[in-house]
């Protein structure tokens, strides 16, 4: 029998909806997908698509979510849609946290729309850490790169202030115990040419000591760096590393999205849950186009059920 694999909709005005029903019938082959959605909703959504996942709407098992039914809005940032992808999210934790469901796999939300609808909390990773008081590590790829963010949902005039020798040592610490099966990941730098042995920038230093600290904690030369961020993704460099540390979110998010956009996706280490998402927004500007792009999706489950 198939595992049961927990779907949160995602923003209903978005592609979540379109992505849910287009790959039902391929997602379905392998596990056995539980969508915190109304049926009702799904069959709007359908309509608004032309009728044209009439037949993969039949076979969905839908588990109703403790929220009102929106309307509709393509395209548009909306409060109750909002709120209802909040409440997609929270009811496919429930029943990962019941062990219902193997993993949870999220499709798109709108952090605009959650902030309309009173959610304090800017996205799916930070609630999960607050959720489950660990520190869910926010990890982006696809079997030919991967990068863990150390920093990731916060403005870069932040970041530099994050640079601390403790935290990032901890987190490195954290990173190597999870990903036991990696030999090596590399840690990119923070300033430009990790800063020139300190004339342009000394905060690589701090990342330097870090990394020394995890690898004696880890009994192994785990980490590697930092590696200057502009040639970190140089072919020749991927051909020996597929795991990176990006010490804030654009700087490794870049490269990636850039390399393979469509096939990569979004996973949450370091917590008592299985979780994966889509590597992707809302893409407001093709919702109910019949236009969606499923690959995301469908590696997110495949990784789930890894």
């Amino acid at each position: 029998m198939h595992a049961e694999i927990a779907i949160s909709i995602g923003d209903v005005n978005g592609i979540g909806p379109e992505i849910a029903l287009k790959a039902h019938q391929n997602i379905s082959q392998s596990c056995q997908p539980l969508y915190c959605v109304h049926r009702e909703l799904l069959e709007r959504a359908n309509a608004l698509l032309k009728h044209a996942y009439t037949s993969a709407l039949e076979s969905m098992q839908c588990t109703e979510i403790n929220a009102p039914i929106p309307a509709l809005k393509p395209s548009q940032i909306d409060r109750a849609s909002g709120f209802y992808s909040y409440a997609s999210f929270l009811h496919a934790l429930d029943l990962a946290d019941a062990k219902e469901v193997k993993g949870v796999c999220t499709l798109p939300i709108h952090k605009k729309a959650w902030q309309l609808a009173g959610v304090d909390t800017p996205g799916h990773t930070a609630l999960l850490r607050d959720r489950y008081k660990q520190e869910a590590i926010m990890m982006l790829g696809c079997l030919h790169l991967w990068v863990a963010l150390f920093s990731d949902h916060i403005p870069l005039s932040a970041v530099s202030g994050r640079i601390q020798l403790k935290p990032l040592t901890e987190f490195l610490r954290t990173l190597g115990r999870v990903l036991p099966q990696v030999n090596q990941i590399a840690v990119l730098g923070i300033d430009p040419h990790c800063g020139d042995g300190g004339a342009i920038g000394t905060q690589d230093l701090i990342v330097q000591k870090a990394i020394e600290q995890a690898n004696m904690t880890l009994n192994t030369p785990k980490f590697l760096g930092p590696i200057p961020a502009d040639s970190a993704f140089a072919p020749h460099f991927r051909e020996r590393h597929r795991h990176f540390v990006a010490l804030y979110h654009d700087v490794g998010l870049a490269p990636l999205k850039a390399l393979y956009f469509e096939e990569s996706v979004n996973v949450s280490l370091n917590l008592p849950i299985k979780r994966a998402s889509v590597d992707h927004g809302c893409a407001f500007d093709i919702a109910y186009q019949n236009k969606a792009n499923t690959k995301s999706y469908c590696n997110a489950i495949s990784y789930l059920l890894a």
